[in-house]
Formats: structure tokens, C-alpha cells, sequence
């Protein structure tokens, strides 16, 4: 018996039982993590459900156009999945924002209070937008877009921010109803330079 808790409430099938496609994914994410993240492992219990998320995921995630960068995306994860109270995607989503930013602090930093963080005042005004639209979106108004449109997002770039941030509160509940585990891995990830 292993001491280790389950990465799920929920069955975790095995790599083998699952559909091609979604095994494909899973190898090539682990050929280039070196790890399987349980997201992965745990979301595979419904697979059109798994083939929605990441499909969705990887376009907001993974597009290479508006102003964003991907640390800058990662601070949003971050920052509204502390507010959601989401263990797994703090964790891991904070271990990207590390690595991105090439910054050990800025995700315990963004995480805990981004009004306190070594951040520009750029990324401050997003993640303002961010949180406002995580815990009271209702209350989102054209002073919003006018202070954004202040630091140089364009409506493209607000879209990509209030829809991130909705998202990831969709995964924030999941996660948090199935006590996904976030990997040992993560804990470490960019926290240290590499040695050149």
C-alpha cells in the first residue's frame, strides 16, 4: 500500500486502456516534461470531455498572436487560481510562470498578493482585469477597458485575459472537486537556474 494520496477522487485509467489519440498526447508531453502531469492522468476519465479541455486549452495557451507572452498568461493562471483556491493549478501553472519569466519569486509573489509582487505596471493592470473578472465579473465596465487600453492591450488582448482567467476557473473547479494532486515535480520546477 503506498502513502502516497490518489492524484484523483475519480478512476485513473491506464495509459494503455486509453483512446490513440489521447495516449499520443499524453507520450508527448511526457517526452517533453519528463513527466505525465496528473491534469493529464486525471481528465482522461472522460475522454471527450479531455479532448474539449485541452483543445480549448491550447488555444488560448499556445497562440502565438496578440501581446501576451506566455509568462504573462502563466501569471493570470496563477494569480486567479490562488483566488479560486485551486492547489494543482497554482502549483503547476506557477512552475510554468517560473520557468517563462526566467523568475524564481514572481509566482509565491503573484500568488499570494500581485499588488505586492515584483511585477511592471503593465502586468499589474492585467492581473487587476484578471481577478476582477474572476470574483465579480458583473462589475466589469469601460473604465476596465480604459485602463488596459492604457498599458497597450489592445480588445484582442482583453478577450485573451477574461477568457483565460474563465477558464481556468472552469479547471480551478474541477480540479478542487476531484482533490487532483499536483505533481511532486512542479514543486521545484524554476526555482533554481539552470547550471549553464
Amino acid at each position: 500500500m503506498s502513502d502516497t494520496p490518489p492524484i484523483s477522487r475519480f478512476p485513473v485509467p491506464e495509459l494503455k486502456d486509453l483512446p490513440a489519440d489521447i495516449r499520443e498526447k499524453i507520450i508527448a508531453v511526457q517526452d517533453k516534461a519528463g513527466f505525465v502531469p496528473n491534469v493529464f492522468l486525471a481528465l482522461a476519465h472522460r475522454p471527450d470531455e479531455f479532448r474539449a479541455f485541452f483543445a480549448y486549452h491550447d488555444a488560448l495557451m499556445l497562440k502565438d498572436t496578440g501581446s501576451l507572452t506566455k509568462a504573462d498568461r502563466e501569471m493570470i493562471v496563477t494569480a486567479t487560481s490562488a483566488k479560486n483556491q485551486c492547489l494543482y493549478c497554482v502549483v503547476a501553472h506557477g512552475a510554468l510562470l517560473r520557468i517563462y519569466a526566467k523568475n524564481p519569486l514572481v509566482a509565491d509573489q503573484v500568488a499570494v498578493n500581485h499588488l505586492k509582487a515584483d511585477i511592471t505596471p503593465r502586468q499589474r493592470a492585467m492581473l487587476d482585469f484578471a481577478i476582477k473578472v474572476c470574483l465579480d465579473s458583473a462589475a466589469v465596465g469601460d473604465e476596465d477597458y480604459k485602463i488596459l487600453r492604457g498599458h497597450g492591450f489592445d480588445d484582442e488582448d482583453i478577450w485573451d485575459i477574461a477568457a483565460i482567467t474563465a477558464f481556468f476557473g472552469m479547471s480551478n473547479r474541477i480540479a478542487n472537486a476531484v482533490s487532483m494532486r499536483p505533481n511532486a515535480e512542479f514543486y521545484l520546477m524554476g526555482r533554481m537556474p539552470k547550471p549553464s
